[in-house]
């Protein structure tokens, strides 16, 4: 830059082809406008459509409306939109954006909103007024060439002008990239994080490995990493895309809660995924399992052929946690060390009289089953349905093996599930995640070579244990200790891969119990028994319990509403509860009554604008003070102990200067997060079943539309009504509501764990 004013500089952010033809960065024909983005009204996170308010040199105070993909702008910003005027027959004249460039600001007023808008961290409105006055339309070129000379501005020492000068150039910097990933296709939020994975080798790493983005970079998959090599000119039957396309295949499966594939289905759901000949996936997948290229090829048993084996494929994290997993459990089931040795022969007459004395109340007979079995057996599980007595059952346990002084340790998958089994026992319980002092990398503190100090370990919720966490678990169980699993067998299986808990409770080398019967004061629960009802392929009922209601209505978007009342006004008016301790339980994220849309209808009941109050835009989403959140990664580098996936907590602060946010999580820990790491949290007020496992809550709203209807089904259903505390309420259509209850499932998923555990395994 020179030192005359700056003339003003287009950088790209997010080309959008005019017509059909125009391929990723060709210019867009139409109408110019440049204007400053003042806010943005509306974003669909799905398709990044955005209506937002500018305004330009001539509109003064009237604000235009522009409507398109605007990704990565923000509020302060001078755009060069291109596209053409249009006009909506409700909202009137509006410019339609084709294609969207940030423009450097001319004018002593543009540059102090350009650099108040919070592009730069440690900038915010009132220290870009101060630089500014110091040095007018120069002030660009300054912070570009000689920012040592920030230290004239009052308040800002060396310190903060160093951060201030190396947040400008790498700014700087990842625009430039930008330019090239823009011109192959790759979104600016994508953008930002290649450019923070790889710096100065971005380029050459997109250029010549664009599949190493999928296992590299947090959010980008083999989808985006596949249009980006087409880009670059990568072949569309190069071994090295097929190679990629069969991990991912395999990938998905596990996000679908697969731990392998039969050979047979990857080759062709890869063939397909691939539009490539189902040959070519069978020769690259011999190859990969020829040389264990990221995956294991294995015989394992038919599930539908009794006697019958199929070739099975799976990643490698996989089927080595399955095989460490078993082989962990039946080390401890064998093992002939106790380190509860006084059960072995206790006067369980004498036992059982304390214990009723203690507690005040006696034993089902299923109960002291199960108190005996898991003082005495190395490795038991306990399962059962609400109200069947699940937690006074492991109440009872600790009370017993605390009287023989064994050190008890609790944990559970979450902070609220680890909350509530403190509060039900009065022992003090953890999460799996902080028990195992998980470090970055994912690699747990304790282990096999560093086991927990433990005689009883209880671990509730276990229906939540994947086969990653659940193995990372039980390694770090010591010889001789007693492992007690507990948990719904009938809930929804683990988020990740593996159903465990259901895997082990069908071993007949493993000792279990299996609650029934439901006790009296749980029988004068609607949510109890309708939750059974719901179980057993029954239609809940309506009218006979205080605490469980349906709202009626066939359409969505009625549905929708109907969920916001609820929440903001009939369940505090008539419960005395505020709409923060109700939570919303949908079967999926997209559609008019799914998570997505929910939030920002609650959001804008609950935490809606404010004048002057901080807020920060994310992709389609606003971030307020008071917002409830949840983490939707594992981040290891977080917090005291990591940061896991599901971990659910409240805004509390918001810093536009240093580009901070923090949350307080549930387990009263304040989190910081950068504005960059945003795309970790999601809003909470509304999130679906999936995520809510292992978690309770005072109140339960659950849509139930026929919008939803791939995700109908009873397990879904059960688990959403089993997380209440007080009272659930149903809205939406009776008929997607009877679907669910008669829908059992959609069948197992491919596992071997069972297998692993079978006394005679050859």
């Amino acid at each position: 830059m020179s030192a005359t004013p700056p003339a003003p500089t287009a950088t790209p952010v997010a080309a959008r082809a005019a017509a059909p033809t125009a391929g990723p960065g060709a210019p867009a024909r139409g109408a110019v406008l440049e204007a400053v983005l003042e806010r943005v009204t509306y974003v669909n996170e799905e398709t990044g459509y955005t209506i937002a308010r500018v305004a330009t040199d001539r509109s003064g105070d009237d604000l235009l409306t522009v409507v398109g993909t605007l990704p990565g702008a923000q509020p302060g910003e001078r755009l060069r939109l291109v596209g053409r005027w249009g006009s909506h027959p409700k909202y009137g004249r509006q410019f339609e954006v084709h294609q969207c460039t940030t423009v450097l600001p001319a004018t002593v007023q543009g540059i102090e909103r350009y650099l108040g808008s919070g592009l730069i961290k440690g900038i915010g409105p009132k220290m870009a007024a101060r630089i500014v006055a110091a040095f007018g339309v120069d002030t660009l070129r300054i912070i570009e060439e000689e920012p040592g000379r920030l230290v004239e501005v009052h308040g800002l020492g060396r310190k903060r002008t160093a951060a201030i000068g190396a947040a400008w150039q790498e700014q700087k910097a990842i625009k430039e990239v930008m330019v090239f990933l823009q011109g192959v296709g790759v979104s600016t939020s994508h953008a930002v994080r290649i450019f923070k994975q790889y710096g100065d080798e971005s380029i050459a790493v997109v250029r010549d490995d664009p599949y190493r983005l999928a296992a590299d970079v947090w959010g980008i998959g083999f989808r985006t990493a596949d249009s980006i090599a087409k880009a670059v000119g990568i072949p569309h039957d190069s071994p090295q895309r097929v190679r990629a396309g069969i991990r991912y295949t395999l990938s998905e499966a596990a996000d679908g809660g697969h731990c392998y594939l039969p050979e047979p289905n990857l080759v062709a759901d890869a063939a397909t995924i691939l539009e490539v000949p189902a040959d070519l996936v069978a020769a690259c997948l011999a190859d990969l399992v020829a040389t264990e290229d990221g995956v294991v090829g294995e015989a394992v048993p038919n599930p539908s052929n009794e006697g019958a084996v199929i070739p099975a494929v799976y990643l490698v994290p996989f089927h080595r946690a399955e095989s460490a997993l078993a082989a962990s459990l039946v080390r401890l089931l064998t093992d002939r060390v106790d380190r509860m040795p006084a059960f072995a022969d206790v006067d369980w007459g004498r036992a059982l009289s304390w214990l009723k004395a203690r507690t005040g109340a006696e034993l089902a007979p299923e109960q002291e089953q199960a108190v005996r079995l898991a003082l005495t057996s190395k490795v038991a599980v306990l399962t059962g349905g609400p109200g069947c007595g699940k937690s006074f059952t492991v109440r009872s346990i600790i009370e017993l093996a605390a009287a023989k002084k064994a050190k008890i340790v609790l944990a559970a998958p979450t902070g609220r599930a680890a909350k509530r089994l403190t509060e039900l026992t009065g022992h003090p319980a953890t999460t799996v995640h902080r028990l195992l002092q998980l470090r970055p990398g994912g690699d747990a503190t304790f282990d096999r070579d560093n086991p927990v100090d433990a005689d009883l370990m209880v671990v509730d919720e276990a229906s939540m244990l994947d086969l990653i966490l659940a193995n990372k678990l039980v390694k770090a169980v010591p010889p001789g200790a007693h492992l007690l699993l507990v948990g719904d067998v009938d809930q929804l299986p683990s988020v990740g891969a593996g159903e465990v808990l259901r895997d082990v409770l069908a071993a007949e080398t493993v000792p279990r119990v299996r609650l029934t019967r439901i006790f009296r004061q749980a029988q004068e629960s609607g949510v109890v028994v309708n939750a059974h009802r719901i179980n057993a392929g029954q239609a809940p009922v309506f009218g006979e319990h205080p605490d469980f209601f349906l709202f009626p209505s066939d359409e969505p978007e009625v549905t929708a509403e109907q969920v916001v009342d609820i929440v903001t006004r009939r369940i505090p008016r008539r419960f005395g509860l505020r709409p923060r301790d109700v939570q919303v339980l949908t079967p999926m994220l997209r559609g008019p009554a799914g998570a997505g849309n929910l939030n920002t209808l609650l959001q804008q009941a609950i935490a809606p604008h404010r004048e002057n109050a901080p807020e920060r835009r994310h992709g389609g989403r606003v971030f307020r003070v008071g917002d409830k959140v949840i983490q939707v990664r594992n981040n290891y580098d977080k917090g005291a102990a990591g940061v896991f996936n599901g971990t659910v907590g409240v805004v509390t602060a918001l810093d536009p200067d240093e580009q901070t946010l923090t949350v307080r999580t549930d387990e009263d820990e304040d989190i910081g997060y950068e504005f960059h790491e945003l795309d970790e949290l999601q809003h909470a007020y509304a999130i679906t079943v999936h995520r809510s496992q292992g978690s309770e809550y005072p109140a339960v709203v659950m849509p139930v539309t026929m919008g939803a209807y791939t995700m109908l089904q009873r397990n879904l259903l059960y688990t959403a009504v089993t997380r209440a505390r007080k009272l659930v309420v149903l809205a939406g259509s009776r008929k997607a509501l009877a679907i669910a209850v008669r829908t059992a499932g959609t069948g197992r998923r491919h596992t071997a764990l069972t297998h692993r555990l079978s006394p005679d395994r050859p």
